[in-house]
């Protein structure tokens, strides 16, 4: 396949897209679900097949686990396009409606952003989230899934493509690129793809920016924090420590990295070991911790690992301070909670963590755009620029400056001859 000339097609039928009715978009959604529903077995079994492969070629079992689809699985892909349908329309909101003269009116109305090409991890519903979101939004999209999952990516998007064409959107809405020399190709398509999304590692995230001149919006690690203050109630510290670390460890949201304050690291380490152990979790720790309960021993340098596995490390640290100090420095910006029911510590983690998302008193685990209420998401962003955190709708929408007129040239504003009056309409 010329990915390039696809590119190039999708370029042009990309105003198409964006002029669809949202009553259009959404039948496509609708019909999604219905092709789901109807072929799941069919689904099923070509993942069980990428999961056999998988094992026979001893893929680390944190992977294998995000490759699994299953009814579960497909409840929740199901659940979140039906949530998705429910959205008011991002495309064609007035953000600004400004009267600059009389009869000279400007408006700001978001608009799709055109062509993007999302590159993704061993995640089949992930798939499903973006194709829809991507349809929602008036997106055309080009995906690219990991080689874990060929089969399962393979079958998913022959079904969701044949929905969407079936429900009157363009032929060339959505792509599949399924080699790896591909990518490159689509790294090339500057000028016809206005956006990149790779989900990956940094590493892999790192590559595409350097490999590229089309914007990347990355998703990369999940190096998540709690810290775990003075005044943290100890009933809900364990269950939330708990869920954030072991109830998906793969996930990015999944937290890597408990901090425990100095003053209560003696009486509350105990506990976290015990809980952590019998869940399963290997414990790693600094030599502080090593004097308290029984760890691996690290050093700091070993801080920025993500470990997507049954695997946590452990801190002490003085205070809020020190503790915001070491996520800045390690984390990766993606989301961090604190445990306090002091309310100025709270307040001093939640201003001064530069992540993503900053919580209190609840897990990591609750980064996500189902969670959030934006139906799906085509990743976390823990970039700054355009969009941040869990990126549904909002963040695959730009805007254009519309002005209408009535005969008027800038000559006639020229040595104050006339004045802009710049008045806000409703």
């Amino acid at each position: 396949m010329d990915v390039r000339n696809e590119a190039r097609k999708m370029k042009l039928v990309a105003p198409e897209m964006a002029a669809m009715s949202m009553e259009k978009r959404n039948g496509a959604l609708f019909k999604i679900i219905e092709v789901l529903e109807t072929h799941k077995e069919e689904i099923f079994a070509e993942n069980a097949a990428d999961v056999s492969a998988a094992k026979e070629n001893q893929v680390a079992q944190s992977v294998i686990k995000r490759l699994i689809f299953n009814e579960g699985k497909l409840h929740d892909a199901i659940a979140g396009i039906r949530q998705m349908i429910g959205l008011a329309d991002p495309v064609g909101r007035v953000t600004l409606k400004r009267e600059l003269d009389a009869d000279l009116v400007l408006q700001r109305i978001t608009v799709p952003i055109g062509v993007i090409g999302v590159i993704f991890e061993a995640r089949p519903d992930a798939l499903i989230q973006i194709s829809s979101l991507c349809i929602k939004s008036g997106n055309c999209a080009i995906l690219k899934g990991g080689r874990e999952t060929a089969r399962t990516n393979k079958i998913l998007f022959r079904l969701v493509h044949e929905a969407a064409v079936s429900a009157g959107l363009p032929e060339s809405c959505l792509l599949q690129v399924e080699l790896h020399n591909e990518i490159d190709e689509l790294l090339e398509c500057h000028g016809d793809v206005d956006l990149l999304i790779p989900r990956g590692s940094n590493k892999f995230v790192q590559y595409i920016m350097d490999h590229t001149n089309i914007p990347v919006m990355g998703h990369s690690s999940g190096i998540c924090h709690i810290y775990v203050d003075e005044t943290a109630d100890r009933e809900k510290m364990i269950p939330i420590l708990i869920d954030a670390k072991t109830q998906y460890a793969a996930a990015c949201n999944a937290v890597e990295t408990v901090l425990v304050k100095r003053s209560i690291a003696k009486e509350v380490l105990p506990d976290i070991a015990h809980a952590m152990t019998q869940a399963g979790v290997k414990l790693r720790g600094t030599k502080e911790v090593a004097q308290v309960i029984s760890v691996e021993i690290m050093g700091d340098e070993e801080f920025d690992t993500e470990y997507t596995d049954l695997i946590l490390s452990l801190k002490i640290v003085e205070d809020v301070k020190e503790a915001v100090a070491h996520i800045n420095r390690f984390g990766s910006h993606h989301t961090d909670s604190i445990l306090t029911e002091d309310d100025a510590n709270a307040a001093y983690f939640l201003q001064m963590v530069d992540s993503a998302g900053v919580y209190r008193n609840c897990s990591t685990r609750f980064a996500d755009g189902f969670r959030y209420g934006f139906g799906a998401e085509v990743g976390i962003s823990t970039a700054k620029l355009h969009a941040r955190g869990p990126v549904g709708l909002e963040g695959l929408v730009t805007y254009k400056y519309c002005l209408v007129g009535n005969g008027q040239i800038v000559g006639d504003y020229a040595g104050g001859k006339k004045e802009f009056h710049h008045k806000d309409l409703q």
